[in-house]
């Protein structure tokens, strides 16, 4: 039982220092971009032929990819969730039948159901 805890201690250390070193990267890495990014548009401002124009329009490039990125990764989640609601449902329905509670899996379809109406109806449009 002693070593059982060992070990339990042990892999909660591991996780824990993956986790801080994880994040540190992630942290430098965008740190990085940013700085990067930073200094492509000072050094593009820099020039004088039609900077201004250059620069509003790599920003505007990079304000309509983050939008489109995230108007997908909607659509990917509210497949998920739909996928997920009727799993849950076919599973919660062929372990109990007509007695269980397989309405449940409504919730996440149903979820997943307005994610999408609002990915592909609501959303800003590019443009």
């Amino acid at each position: 039982m002693e070593i059982m805890y060992a070990f339990a201690s042990v892999i909660i250390v591991c996780l824990f220092t993956f986790l801080s070193v994880a994040i540190f990267a992630v942290s430098r890495r965008k740190e990085r971009e940013a700085y990067y990014r930073s200094e492509s548009l000072r050094r593009i401002s820099e020039t004088p032929e039609t900077a201004a124009a250059t620069v509003l329009e790599m920003m505007r490039e990079e304000q309509r990819l983050k939008e489109r990125n995230s108007r997908e990764r909607t659509k990917v989640g509210g497949l998920i969730n739909i996928a997920v609601g009727l799993g849950l449902s076919i599973f919660l329905f062929s372990v109990g039948g007509r007695e269980s509670p397989y309405l449940c899996g409504l919730i996440p379809l149903f979820i997943g159901i307005a994610m999408l109406f609002y990915a592909l109806k609501l959303a800003p449009k590019e443009g």
